[in-house]
């Protein structure tokens, strides 16, 4: 159970510090190969590149588990904290459904290049994993998505929406 916890709260933020990491080491490798020893490698580039689209569909999980994704509030503001949370339901919702699709659907593009056996030009690399970022960043991101309505139906249940307010305006001011 502790590492299944573990998991749940630092699973993406590791993953994208070790993404991260290594896109700057190779990133500066290839500004030192390119200014200083006037070469430049394919690998390199494209591989930071490949990083750089697997930090992003990470990073999209990231945010909706610290639920700092984008959102308009406008209407949230003239709405009673039970307007809100369901609000927040139905828009959880509908990212889900988005989410579920992208997996489906990126999960048969990801197979198609992987049967079809393409390969990146620099790396050699089969372009099967780049399209896997999409969707395992996106069935993470409706791991998350789950967890959330899980406890926004919870708390709808239980009539629990006394700091409701409180956490709209935390959450506008860090927007």
């Amino acid at each position: 159970m502790k590492v299944l916890r573990w998991l749940d709260e630092h699973l993406e933020e590791y993953m994208l510090i070790l993404l991260s990491v290594i896109a700057v080491v190779i990133v500066f490798y290839q500004v030192f190969m390119r200014y200083v020893m006037g070469d430049s490698s394919r690998w390199s580039e494209e591989l930071a590149r490949y990083l750089f689209i697997w930090l992003i569909y990470i990073g999209i999980s990231y945010g909706v588990k610290r639920q700092r994704h984008i959102s308009v509030d406008a209407l949230s503001m003239v709405l009673s904290a039970r307007g809100k949370v369901i609000l927040n339901i139905i828009a959880n919702m509908l990212f889900l459904f988005f989410a579920v699709f992208m997996v489906f659907y990126g999960y048969q593009v990801m197979m198609y290049i992987f049967d079809r056996g393409q390969t990146s030009a620099g790396l050699g690399l089969p372009m099967g994993y780049v399209y896997a970022a999409g969707p395992v960043g996106m069935a993470l991101t409706s791991v998350r998505l789950i967890q959330h309505l899980i406890k926004q139906f919870r708390r709808l249940l239980a009539g629990d929406l006394e700091d409701v307010e409180e956490e709209f305006e935390e959450q506008i001011k860090q927007s």
